[in-house]
């Protein structure tokens, strides 16, 4: 597939041939809504987090990642008429955080330009592809691991959010995360 580059906001927009139905200004609003869309998702559930953890503390702030995050990402995806998700190289709940081949090669991309000292909270990826069901607008933008997230997701958990952790997510892969690693990142698709 023939894939052309447009340069917007500071990353790089890769487009295939079917970009060509679409003009620069067509495709920079798209990247600009997803990244706009990505900020308040993001927003949202880091001020539910922090609120309940002011509150009530870790084991009831796990709760909002288990159910509150994929509220918010579920009305907004019918709101939308697109589908959005937070996807992770390391998902806690796999049913719903495994990322597809695409975002696993975007959230690969992210993480070597992590080790090469990118931020991981400036990181974006905005791209035109076909796949067999038609052609779609993809965005991701990375979810950089915050204080807020160490609680549940760090190296030094309280034997009580271990034993949470253990009981709700059995297969846990997002445990033992550092500051401003990678957590995974806000994916948005949209059919064109």
């Amino acid at each position: 597939m023939r894939k052309m580059l447009l340069a917007t906001a500071g990353f790089v927009v890769s487009l295939g041939a079917f970009a060509g139905n679409l003009d620069r200004s067509q495709i920079s609003e798209l990247t600009i809504e997803s990244r706009q869309l990505a900020g308040k998702i993001l927003d949202q559930i880091r001020g539910e987090l922090v609120a309940e953890l002011e509150r009530t503390g870790p084991l009831r702030a796990i709760l909002v990642c288990k159910f509150s995050a994929p509220e918010i990402t579920s009305r907004i995806s019918r709101q939308q008429g697109l589908r959005v998700t937070r996807v992770s190289l390391r998902p806690r709940n796999p049913s719903l955080g495994e990322a597809d081949a695409w975002e696993q090669q975007v959230l690969l991309d992210f993480e070597k330009k992590i080790t090469k000292g990118a931020k991981p909270e400036t990181l974006e990826h905005a791209e035109i592809i076909e796949e067999p069901a038609g052609h779609y607008f993809r965005y991701m933008r990375a979810i950089p691991t915050g204080p807020a997230c160490l609680v549940c997701h760090g190296t030094n958990l309280s034997e009580g959010v271990k034993a949470q952790l253990r009981t709700d997510y059995p297969h846990d892969k997002g445990a033992n995360l550092q500051p401003g690693d990678l957590r995974g990142a806000v994916s948005i698709k949209k059919e064109l």
